[in-house]
């Protein structure tokens, strides 16, 4: 195995475990509280 191929591995293992870090701790509710809000504001609801 090559180092690059390595790498890609490591960092694929590292994202996943990051989003899944991330559902577990209900991060995906905050992130789309925060975007509604952002779009409210854009559009000038909010």
């Amino acid at each position: 195995m090559d180092k690059k191929k390595l790498i890609r591995i490591i960092l694929l293992t590292t994202a996943i475990g990051f989003i899944i870090a991330g559902l577990l701790d209900n991060g995906f509710w905050d992130v789309m509280n925060k975007a509604t809000r952002i779009c409210y504001e854009c559009i000038g609801i909010g």
